[in-house]
């Protein structure tokens, strides 16, 4: 036998050998793990993202608009939810006298939109409202107070059970 003969060792092929092996786990993982992102991309759609975006951002103005008109009329309003009657109580004044005029009343949820809650309300002669409401969530609502025509608002945060009511008024500085 010659020399040469004896120093070649039979070489495995590649596939025998754990080094590409585990070379190919992570860009191998990365493929599934982007795979499945991208599914739950697609199936699972943004419900925070509205569709008309443009004309909601184009509605600002006229919101700041019911804002300032709330605080020149000196507008507010308190809101509360009794767990043993299941009801939203609340009141609502201008000026300090009661306003006796229909309201809409609007809980938004924080997150889900489907769970957001909106009333018609009727103050009585005192500005004090009461409507019937099966247990309310525990969450942190975005609450809106704003007369039937929309001329109006009142906005404010309340995280319910951690505050009992919640107390809005127009801010006097618009």
């Amino acid at each position: 036998m010659s020399k040469s003969a004896k120093l070649q060792v039979p070489v495995a092929p590649w596939y025998k050998h754990r080094w590409p092996w585990l070379l190919m786990i992570g860009p191998g993982l990365s493929v599934v793990v982007g795979s499945f992102m991208g599914y739950i991309a697609f199936t699972q759609p943004d419900a925070l993202v509205v569709g008309d975006y443009y004309k909601q951002g184009k509605a600002i103005n006229q919101d700041l608009r019911r804002d300032t008109v709330a605080s020149n009329l000196a507008m507010d309003a308190s809101v509360a939810y009794d767990v043993a009657q299941s009801r939203i109580t609340g009141s609502v004044h201008s000026f300090g006298k009661a306003w006796q005029q229909p309201l809409q009343l609007h809980l938004a949820h924080a997150t889900l939109p489907e769970k957001d809650i909106r009333l018609m309300v009727q103050p009585d002669a005192q500005g004090n409202f009461s409507v019937s409401l099966p247990m309310l969530e525990r969450s942190r609502w975005q609450v809106l107070v704003e007369d039937g025509k929309r001329e109006w608002r009142l906005s404010g945060i309340w995280t319910w059970p951690a505050q009992r009511s919640i107390t809005l008024r127009a801010d006097s500085e618009l």
